[in-house]
């Protein structure tokens, strides 16, 4: 079974609490989704690390219920 958009945010926001999420359904079919996360907590941190906590915070579902996330991540302004 596939993750919904509101379980991957509610994943996310656990997380990163300040974070501002979008979330788009590529595919329209549950399993493609791109992924924007702006938070303070990456600030300072190489764009790897940022990843690492958005994928971290998905607590191993990357690559089973999750099967592909565009993701991009930014500071806030």
């Amino acid at each position: 079974m596939a993750m919904t958009a509101q379980e991957i945010e509610t994943y996310i926001r656990e997380a990163l609490p300040d974070a501002k999420i979008q979330i788009d359904d590529l595919a329209g079919d549950g399993d493609h989704y791109a992924c924007r996360v702006v938070s303070e907590a990456f600030r300072g941190l190489p764009r790897v690390r940022q990843h690492q906590l958005v994928y971290n915070a998905l607590q191993g579902h990357m690559g089973g219920k999750l099967h592909a996330l565009a993701l991009q991540t930014q500071t806030p302004d």
